[in-house]
């Protein structure tokens, strides 16, 4: 069943000259979407942007591991396996091009999944290599995704 996802981006780096020319203008904008914190972001600091602020490549890789990790928790539960934490740290490697037009060209997912004692760890991780078949993001990218995942028991 279709359905539709909005955003609104408001771009915050007009300084007083608009784009009139290259220089004159800051690549920083928000997301607004109705009903949420604001996202404060701005360009790759590669090309000149805000290290301090998010930019689309990080939101790309933030919103590939998150869609990774609400499936991995589901099919946890599922399975009856007790998940107590997970984080990730996740990898997206891009290449520019000529011109500087870049791209992913990979992603490594590597969480690290604490489970309760006496889990079936092959079990654990098996649910990962699972999860690229329905979450959405990962479907919707044009660039290998890969899982490195880490285990530890809860104390």
């Amino acid at each position: 069943m279709p359905h539709d996802y909005t955003s609104r981006i408001i771009w915050t780096g007009n300084t007083g000259e608009g784009t009139a020319h290259y220089r004159a203008y800051a690549r920083t904008w928000d997301i607004a979407v109705p009903g949420k914190p604001v996202v404060h972001c701005s360009n790759d600091p590669v090309l000149g942007g805000d290290p301090g602020k998010m930019n689309p490549e990080d939101l790309l890789l933030s919103a590939l591991s998150a869609c990774h990790m609400l499936w991995y928790l589901h099919y946890a539960s599922d399975a009856g396996l007790v998940v107590t934490a997970y984080e990730d740290a996740p990898v997206g490697r891009g290449e520019l091009g000529r011109g500087g037009a870049g791209r992913f060209v990979s992603a490594e997912l590597r969480p690290l999944v604490t489970v309760a004692p006496g889990t079936d760890l092959g079990a654990a991780e098996a649910i990962h290599h699972r999860i690229h078949e329905v979450c959405f993001i990962a479907r919707s990218v044009n660039f290998p995704v890969t899982y490195a995942p880490r285990f530890q028991i809860a104390a």
